[in-house]
């Protein structure tokens, strides 16, 4: 029977350094205790957005200065700052003057060899053979793996300072000779690996065939520790955050209305990922489902809290509503053709254009002669998809606006009113929906309204079904 656990930290998390050995890493562990577990680590807080770009704002990374054919070497002076930082960082963990050393001199040695190979992409790129659109792949995985291997590299020190049998385990694929698949470069790197005796601090980043970047952006750590717990079997796994996962943003309804959520399914999880609220990423949940391993998510900084188990089977041993959670900046994409009724190929059209300019659909409605697309994605992306069906329809009328869109989300709504509940209690509040759904699975309720109303409709909407379900009931009834 498996008896070990693969957890992740998260890179907020990875940035309070002491306080997550305190509470994770070691604990009140001792002996075989701090053993048979498997960590995959997250780059420090902010370092992903200096090497690629700001995920936010968007501010240039050294990723994004380099494949910008007008930053000349701006990206070089990019990464000067990035290494100041990280060491800067090693600073503030170790004490010791031989740990701050090495890890300082890995660092450097880590920068500058990222630095000649980009030197030499440069140079290379500049005969007409090559391209440097080519590489640039390649180069923002590489890029992106000085992240969590420096991260990796610390905790392991840190850990090995503080008495533990710790290793660095680096996915990331540094000066391999060979390039395996994700599969086979983790039964490469734990073959020799006893998890009983060492603890694994494994890289969030992991080199492959199949360019994990490509596919999940910077949702690969999640894919990476789906794999290894599938390929080592293990019992649990468990992926620690900064916060609980819980009933509704705190920061919305407010610290003392949100409820943890002790357990749920990945049905559920799955419709938090099309939120924007990603307990895990849907192709990490694919392989923990279809294997069978449990996931927790739990707070790091409460260690003794048991956190939200989430698995395949759970159904529930209640119906109801168990997260309110939503987003504020939606666009809803109108398509209007009077003679579409009965005709077939519009929806296949409008989703090839939603696709090819990378827009994302959160969900969808339609009737005779309308179908209207929930998008999230940038507004130049979403007019280059109204240009090209305006060419291609000419007749069809298509208009966008800004809206907010929410999710009751549950196991188990079968029965519980959901949505006329939902009606009524934002028209006490004098806010009318601009669209609703309730859909035939009975796992969420969709209600769309105007952007200005989003805060009070999440927190009308969390105090009607989940803290005083019974009381809008009996109301509903009456």
């Amino acid at each position: 029977m498996p008896n070990h656990t693969v957890e992740k930290i998260g890179g907020t998390s990875m940035s309070r350094t002491h306080e997550l050995l305190k509470n994770v890493l070691i604990g009140d562990r001792e002996g075989d205790a701090l053993y048979n577990r498997i960590f995959v680590v997250s780059a420090y807080g902010g370092i992903t957005n200096d090497l690629l770009e700001h995920k936010k704002s968007g501010a240039p990374g050294v990723y994004a200065l380099f494949s910008s054919a007008e930053s000349d070497w701006a990206w070089g002076d990019a990464l000067d700052k990035l290494s100041k930082r990280m060491q800067q960082i090693n600073a503030e963990i170790f004490d010791d003057q031989q740990a701050l050393g090495a890890s300082n001199a890995f660092v450097r040695e880590r920068i500058e060899g990222v630095r000649s190979c980009l030197i030499d992409l440069h140079r290379l790129c500049s005969y007409g053979h090559f391209r440097l659109d080519n590489h640039l792949l390649t180069v923002r995985e590489m890029l992106s793996a000085l992240g969590e291997v420096h991260s990796a590299y610390n905790t392991a020190l840190l850990l090995q300072q503080n008495g533990v049998n710790a290793r660095m385990v680096d996915l990331s694929g540094w000066r391999d000779e060979q390039q395996y698949t994700l599969d086979e470069n983790i039964k490469h790197a734990f073959k020799d690996i006893d998890v009983s005796k060492e603890l694994p601090i494994v890289t969030g980043y992991a080199q492959s065939k199949e360019a994990l970047m490509k596919t999940y952006d910077r949702g690969y750590s999640e894919v990476t520790l789906s794999r290894i717990a599938v390929i080592t079997e293990a019992k649990e796994a468990i992926i620690h955050k900064e916060f609980h996962l819980s009933s509704a943003d705190p920061k919305v309804v407010g610290e003392d209305a949100v409820q943890v959520i002790g357990d749920t399914n990945y049905d559920v999880a799955d419709q938090l990922s099309n939120m924007g609220m990603e307990a895990i990423h849907p192709s990490a949940a694919k392989g923990l489902r279809q294997a069978n391993i449990p996931l927790r998510i739990k707070n790091s900084f409460e260690p003794e809290h048991p956190g939200t188990t989430i698995n395949a089977t759970d159904q529930g041993k209640k119906a109801g509503v168990e997260i309110i959670t939503g987003l504020d900046n939606v666009i809803a994409f109108e398509f209007f053709e009077q003679d579409m009724v009965g005709v077939k190929g519009y929806d296949t059209r409008i989703l090839d254009a939603l696709t090819r300019h990378k827009v994302q659909i959160i969900s969808k409605t339609s009737n005779a002669n309308t179908i209207t697309h929930f998008l999230k994605g940038s507004l130049k992306n979403i007019k280059r998809v109204e240009s090209d069906l305006s060419k291609e329809f000419p007749a069809a009328e298509i208009s966008s606006r800004k809206v907010a869109f929410i999710s009751a989300i549950g196991r188990n709504l079968k029965g519980c009113d959901v949505a006329a509940r939902a009606i009524l209690a934002l028209a006490q509040a004098g806010i009318t929906p601009l669209s609703m759904q309730d859909l035939l699975r009975n796992v969420d309720v969709q209600i769309i309204v105007d952007r200005s109303d989003y805060q009070e409709s999440i927190k009308i909407l969390h105090e009607a079904l989940v803290e005083k379900t019974e009381t809008l009931g009996k109301k509903l009834a009456a």
